[in-house]
């Protein structure tokens, strides 16, 4: 058991912690060997990539610098209860939340164009992989930006979060459960492209409507006034706001 050693990702985490150390301590890699009562060659071994360390080493190098060197245990798959989503995403069932997944007409406000209502699709789905419920956009004019990410359902708030999570940048829409007729309606809070390379934090009402209570066809892309459905995706969007679903505070 003592002879147990880390994984190459785990060796090369602990390396750079010990590092890390030594460096805000201060103190030669000789003083560390000598406290952790291991010697300097497998010391120097393990941070070099030479050999990695074994557990025991790790356990000693661990009370040397009263610090832990290796990551705690993510709950493993066969723990997860089947058809429930984590904790973190609000342990909902599946059978709880059937309900919410479809294919929603999207509707906020275009940030580029003055008096135009920006429709795309969004799926939400449950993923049995991952045991959650995940969305997917599509039908988007500018596919670079087109987002995915995961649902979460927490009991406590009544809301419904879409929430992406890109190297941790984040985009979140926060939307009231569906109303009697499907509708899920809120908040969207994203990054706009500024100037040059810049951006810039912005918040815009949001609605996704149900596409099986729309009749005939559905137009995607940028909606401008005189277009056939403007009036209508407009009137739906301003329900966000106009209905007390959302509110923007201005000061």
């Amino acid at each position: 058991m003592t002879e147990q050693t880390l994984s190459q990702a785990e060796n090369e985490a602990a390396s750079a912690l010990v590092r890390e150390s030594l460096a805000r301590r201060r103190v030669t890699r000789q003083f560390l060997a000598d406290e952790a009562r291991i010697s300097l060659s497998t010391l120097e071994k393990a941070l070099s990539g030479q050999r990695a360390f074994t557990l025991a080493s790790i356990v000693r190098l661990e009370a040397a610098l009263g610090i832990s060197l290796r990551k705690p245990p993510r709950p493993a798959d066969h723990d997860r209860v089947a058809g429930v989503a984590p904790v973190e995403l609000g342990s909902y069932a599946r059978q709880a939340v059937s309900w919410i997944e479809g294919q929603y007409l999207t509707l906020r406000t275009s940030f580029s164009r003055a008096d135009t209502v920006y429709a795309y699709l969004t799926t939400i789905s449950w993923n049995e992989e991952a045991s959650h419920l995940d969305f997917v956009e599509s039908e988007r004019i500018d596919a670079a930006f087109t987002q995915s990410g995961r649902v979460s359902i927490p009991h406590q708030s009544g809301h419904v979060y879409l929430v992406t999570n890109e190297l941790g940048q984040h985009r979140l829409i926060v939307v009231s459960r569906p109303t009697i007729e499907g509708d899920m309606v809120g908040l969207l809070t994203t990054l706009q492209v500024g100037k040059g390379t810049s951006l810039l934090p912005v918040a815009t009402p949001i609605v996704l409507v149900p596409l099986r209570r729309l009749p005939g066809n559905i137009s995607f892309g940028h909606i401008e006034a005189g277009h056939a459905r403007y009036e209508s995706y407009r009137a739906e969007l301003s329900r966000a706001i106009d209905d007390g679903f959302a509110k923007l505070i201005e000061r």
